[in-house]
């Protein structure tokens, strides 16, 4: 069986990163696609050494711009790659363009869509990225959802129950498999001036907060309000996206929150691991807080990750300032003793073991 694996996100190089060492350890035929969506290739390719995973064979460069744009040019340049190489799936993995345009590209070439954490949904379609995994769902022809209420939602829009498998989540089998590397390098914690357990992390990039200045603002002063309450400082390991964002906005950081550059996966693990609370509007890391037992709080109001507010490792405070102080101070008391919805650590197993059963009785 040969495989075609896309990522074009730091994020989806992680989620991904148990499945290509599973292709690397066993010998499978396999190549990775990175469509270059977001930034410097040269970053993600310092985070594919970082983890051990071998280099793309193929490099887009498809840029930023709009979504019809970047979907496009994508779309043109994958199909060329999946003509001449002929894999036998394509496995996506998120709710990226790039998701979305490997999905319809191998449809459209009759080659077999896999689907890694399938089915779910925010029901909020002003969200680019609800509308990506639903069509990318519609045209997978295996939907490797996380858990039983993702598995729910796919039923919901009559995809069929025989395409879906709960699998547990690809972050568990990451976050298990990564931290281990990330032992032995904590001198982020002296380079920032940071003490474990006594700083909140931050992370803030996405599109309906840092691309609306008064998103925006409310949530800087949000922070600022919750410095003044608890003293406690907040690292920002900034986003390229938000930084470009504060200067086009003329907006400045309040007392309290001290902005570091990005940093790599194994330091923001180490970060993660070691914070008294983590705010975010990312869905990724509001499921490591969970498996990493961080009380969480999300700067939006919905999310796709309910498992997270049902265990109580999460709560939604929105962009309301004085609702993002008053949540924080409630996940800060909690007890970390939630238990972890996605699984544990072998989804990577089940998914490949449903891909190599399926294609070996063909």
């Amino acid at each position: 069986m040969k495989i075609a694996i896309v990522v074009g996100t730091r994020p989806e190089i992680i989620k991904m990163s148990p499945v290509i060492r599973y292709c690397k350890d066993h010998k499978l035929d396999f190549f990775i696609i990175h469509t270059g969506q977001h930034y410097s290739y040269n970053l993600d390719k310092v985070l594919l050494e970082e983890l051990g995973l071998p280099e793309a064979r193929y490099h887009l460069e498809a840029g930023s711009g709009s979504h019809g744009r970047q979907t496009a040019v994508i779309l043109d340049r994958i199909e060329e790659v999946l003509v001449k190489e002929n894999p036998h799936i394509v496995l996506v993995q998120g709710d990226t363009n790039g998701v979305l345009a490997g999905a319809l590209a191998a449809s459209k070439l009759h080659i077999k869509v896999g689907h890694i954490e399938a089915c779910l949904r925010s029901y909020d379609k002003l969200m680019p990225e609800e509308i990506n995994r639903i069509i990318a769902d519609h045209a997978a022809d295996y939907l490797f959802a996380p858990t039983e209420d993702s598995k729910k939602n796919g039923l919901k829009e009559n995809l069929p129950e025989n395409r879906i498998f709960v699998t547990g989540n690809t972050i568990v089998d990451a976050v298990f498999q990564n931290i281990k590397l990330a032992e032995g390098r904590e001198d982020i914690f002296s380079r920032l001036g940071a003490k474990k357990d006594e700083y909140i992390l931050l992370t803030l990039h996405r599109q309906e907060n840092v691309d609306d200045p008064n998103r925006l603002k409310e949530i800087l002063h949000g922070l600022e309000l919750l410095y003044r309450e608890l003293g406690m400082n907040i690292i920002y390991p900034i986003h390229p996206r938000a930084q470009k964002m504060l200067k086009t906005f003329n907006l400045k950081l309040p007392e309290g929150l001290i902005m570091v550059p990005p940093t790599s996966f194994l330091d923001f693990l180490n970060l993660e691991k070691n914070a008294k609370l983590i705010l975010t509007d990312s869905g990724g890391v509001q499921e490591e807080a969970c498996i990493l037992k961080v009380p969480c709080v999300t700067l939006r109001y919905n999310t796709e990750r309910p498992e997270t507010l049902s265990v109580g490792s999460n709560i939604l405070a929105g962009t309301d300032p004085r609702k993002i102080v008053e949540c924080s101070k409630m996940m800060i008391k909690t007890n970390r003793d939630w238990k972890n919805p996605f699984g544990n650590g072998q989804a990577t197993e089940k998914i490949m073991g449903i891909l190599l059963s399926s294609h070996l009785s063909k």
